[in-house]
């Protein structure tokens, strides 16, 4: 909407209009590779373990984990007799006994309904034999879990209920500053009355949407190569108070997803 040819226009103020919304940031998908950082993007993929690094694994809060192997790329085809399977994280021994975790008989773990406290190390011991004839075997694998803040397959929907709501309130102002908007350009169209010194222009109406983590995550490509854009909980050694997106070096702090140093 514009002011030419309107009584009153010439000599206004024309104004388009910038509407800025915050939004945290994707946990994006990742290419899969076994030996690689992983996020899930469903029940079926699973991840195996190196005895050359730890493997990164990304894991949406309150959602199941992928299933973890506790065998290596090389040994995952190869028949193993008689193996042992035993999987330790940051609490110490890990057992179907708890409702949190699922240990297959082939030692694959799947942790359910993920937390942020359960974010930390996780190793699994696996003691075999390639033939009966041969001494026993034994392998230590390590895997670092992470929780991450958002799920983008499931519409941008954020992790915690409450960060739900405010996403809702979010796309509900920008859903009625633009009907507002609308509704103007329409009745003004219908009237002669003079335009006001400050008014919109039709389509100029734009959204920027600006990455932000929640308190306690953070972004870090370097750190995560597997998933730069996700917002993963901070590790132990580094905090983030606010809504920023870095995670601070934080020397005295000793947890997963510190909120304060």
């Amino acid at each position: 909407m514009g002011g030419e040819g309107r009584p009153g226009a010439r000599g206004r103020l024309r104004l388009g209009l910038l509407l800025v919304l915050l939004q945290a940031a994707p946990a994006v998908q990742p290419s899969q590779g076994f030996l690689r950082s992983a996020v899930p993007r469903h029940n079926s993929l699973k991840i195996v373990g190196s005895i050359i690094f730890p493997v990164k694994v990304y894991v949406k809060l309150d959602h199941n984990s992928p299933r973890i192997l506790c065998v290596t790329n090389h040994l995952r085809n190869s028949e193993l007799i008689d193996p042992i399977f035993r999987w330790n994280g940051p609490s110490g021994y890990l057992s179907s006994e708890n409702s949190s975790v699922q240990i297959s008989p082939t030692g694959t773990l799947i942790l359910r309904h993920f937390k942020s406290h359960l974010s930390g190390v996780y190793n699994c011991s696996l003691l075999y034999k390639l033939t009966a004839m041969q001494p026993d075997k034994k392998l230590i694998l390590k895997y670092l879990i992470y929780v991450t803040c958002l799920d983008r397959e499931e519409n941008n929907r954020l992790c915690k209920r409450s960060a739900c709501d405010a996403s809702h309130r979010l796309n509900k102002a920008k859903y009625l500053i633009e009907r507002f908007f609308k509704q103007e350009v329409e009745v003004r169209k219908k009237t002669a009355e003079p335009l006001p010194e400050i008014y919109y222009i039709e389509g100029t109406l734009q959204m920027v949407w600006i990455d932000r983590c929640y308190p306690g995550y953070g972004m870090n490509a370097l750190r995560h190569p597997g998933c730069p854009e996700c917002c993963v909980i901070c590790s132990p050694g580094s905090y983030n108070p606010s809504n920023g997106i870095h995670c601070l070096q934080c020397d005295s702090s000793l947890k997963y997803g510190a909120t304060k140093c």
